[in-house]
């Protein structure tokens, strides 16, 4: 497969591997929990700090786990202020960092080059936090498109690629000197798994007037798209066996299969007839049973209104923040599209915290408990990003009206045909839908029927309700940091060997008298125990071994019967023993022993 080749994709390849890990810290006054609960990390996360270093620290918990990435990257325009300072451990790279300390302008001529080198580590890591059943969302336009498809499929490959969505993004004319206004974005979508799930089809056309025993059914034209001289063997006449009514070919088209298919069909009851030649032309039957739940996706969203998500930023927070933040409605069809109720759903390129909202305003729909993380580099993460949310949430002062979405249907000829039943349709949601809106819109957008509740607010929007934790990064996990000034404290190493080992951050550790036998934190799953002293002699003293009688005081403290994990410099029984009882022996990272023979 041909690859992309870039300035510093050396050094920036395997760059993901060596970002330490990083505490996650939760901040309490920032946060704002569901009421009766507290902040944890296992409720929504906004989390402020480089996104790099965020995506590393969420990989001991949420590797594999994330059903639906979205994100929105600089588009490197040139006028956007982005500075390329990933710390790469590389002289060659650290020089090139020195010059990149400004912001990339459009006439720097490696911006390109910058931008790959920032966009390779972050997608690595989103790689490995993806579900296998999961798919990635990236908006793009057309700066950096073609150079990100390259990107793209070599990191997650060409095989998984979906495929792109084009949506317009502007309702007016981009007026510039070109004469060309461009008034649309990309959405590049990869996943291994299943693929999206498409919109529910209408299944009211479906019925069963002969009783066939294979149910419902509807019934799709026989004619195909192929003249005579070009596919003469789709060009037959087809008689009804019961009455003897002929039906000749259309010269221009002919039917969709030849006539040994024909008889097939024929055979198996699949053709519809009509009262007469008249009437119609014969047709195939399609059944219920036979039919996707969920119809295809369409590649081309013009029915978005794309200036929109400025306007809700403007609503929730009073002052116009962004020129063209992502709309509640854009990124609703993005997560509907990837999710389940109870999907986890990651933006790292947060901004206005539309994903959040989008999130919340789903699980108020659905009372679906889909969650989300959001990682937000700038300033403005508490302020803007999580205030957003902390305001959905709650609700906020609102004057004007609210619409909301609730059907959408293709115009098919099938289904105009069928008018009754998608009038029917459409009229249902009076009677469903009615009491939540001050009036229900229907109208035709773009070939579709759409139906809309809309409803006037003069004092506060609604509230989503839910709830999230706001989260800093703390220290480097490192072992060089804490063994740069010899042996680290008990509580430094608790943090690093609890970290390394459940993914969570260990925030209070147990006072060491009243805890037994070096138990430092547990979580759902684990209980876990650090025998250690930062003193060389006892290291080296059989007194910091795992023994028998210690195993046992272990075990008599694990009421809720969890797994344990036993960090120590030596045992004195097999680990054979030891996982009979239920306890891992986990050996002292090997540099804490280099220090001792210092």
């Amino acid at each position: 497969m041909p690859t992309l080749d870039f300035k510093g994709k050396s050094f920036v390849y395997a760059h993901h591997l060596s970002v330490p890990f990083r505490e996650l810290v939760i901040d309490a006054k920032k946060s704002l929990p569901a009421k009766g609960e507290k902040p944890t990390l296992d409720d929504n996360l906004v989390i402020h700090g480089d996104n790099l270093h965020a995506l590393k620290a969420l990989l001991p918990v949420y590797a594999g786990k994330v059903d639906c990435i979205y994100i929105d990257p600089p588009y490197n325009t040139g006028n956007e202020g982005w500075c390329y300072n990933d710390n790469v451990r590389s002289p060659l790279m650290r020089e090139w960092l020195k010059k990149s300390a400004n912001p990339v302008e459009k006439e720097d001529l490696e911006r390109h080059d910058k931008w790959l080198s920032m966009m390779w580590p972050r997608l690595k890591l989103l790689q490995e936090l993806l579900s296998a059943d999961g798919a990635i969302f990236i908006s793009i336009d057309d700066n950096e498109h073609h150079r990100l498809r390259a990107l793209t499929d070599e990191i997650f490959g060409e095989q998984y690629f979906l495929g792109l969505f084009c949506w317009k993004t502007r309702n007016t004319d981009n007026r510039v000197k070109s004469k060309l206004s461009i008034d649309h974005e990309y959405v590049l979508v990869y996943s291994r798994g299943q693929g999206l799930r498409g919109r529910v089809i209408d299944r009211s056309d479906f019925q069963n007037p002969d009783k066939d025993k294979r149910g419902p059914y509807v019934t799709d034209p026989l004619t195909g798209k192929a003249t005579a001289d070009r596919r003469p063997n789709l060009h037959y006449n087809i008689t009804n066996p019961e009455n003897g009514d002929l039906y000749k070919p259309d010269p221009a088209r002919g039917w969709i299969t030849d006539e040994s298919g024909f008889k097939a069909l024929l055979k198996d009851k699949r053709i519809w007839w009509p009262a007469s030649p008249k009437t119609g032309n014969p047709r195939k039957k399609r059944f219920l049973s036979e039919t996707e739940e969920r119809m295809p996706i369409s590649s081309f969203w013009a029915d978005l209104k794309g200036q929109s998500g400025a306007d809700e930023v403007d609503q929730i927070l009073g002052e116009r923040l962004f020129d063209f933040p992502k709309s509640v409605e854009f990124m609703s069809r993005v997560i509907d599209l990837a999710t389940n109720p109870n999907s986890i759903v990651l933006d790292s390129f947060a901004g206005s915290g539309t994903t959040a909202h989008a999130v919340l305003a789903l699980n108020k729909k659905d009372s679906g408990n889909r969650k989300f993380i959001l990682v937000e580099t700038e300033a403005y993460a508490d302020k803007v990003t999580a205030e957003r949310i902390r305001r959905v949430i709650r609700g906020y002062k609102f004057e004007g009206t609210q619409r909301e979405e609730l059907f959408r249907e293709p115009l098919t000829w099938a289904k105009l045909k069928n008018g009754a039943a998608i009038i029917k349709k459409a009229d249902s949601f009076d009677f469903l839908d009615a009491h939540r809106f001050d009036q229900i819109v229907r109208s035709v957008e773009n070939g579709e029927l759409v139906v809309a509740g809309e409803k006037r607010v003069t004092d506060k929007a609604e509230a989503l309700g839910g709830g999230f934790t706001f989260a800093t990064l703390g220290p480097e996990m490192s072992l060089d940091k804490l063994l740069a000034d010899g042996l680290p404290t008990f509580e430094a190493l608790a943090k690093y060997v609890f970290f390394t080992a459940t993914g969570r951050t260990l925030s209070d550790l147990p006072r060491q008298k009243s805890a037994t036998a070096g138990f430092i934190g547990e979580t759902d799953l684990y209980r876990v125990h650090l025998l250690y002293k930062p003193e060389k002699k006892w290291l080296q003293s059989n007194d910091s071994a795992l023994t028998e009688k210690l195993t046992d005081e272990i075990l008599a403290t694990n009421a809720e019967k969890k797994k344990l994990l036993v960090f120590a410099a030596a045992k004195f029984m097999s680990q054979r023993e030891l996982s009979r009882r239920g306890v891992d022996f986990c050996q002292l990272p090997y540099a804490i022993h280099r220090v001792l023979g210092d």
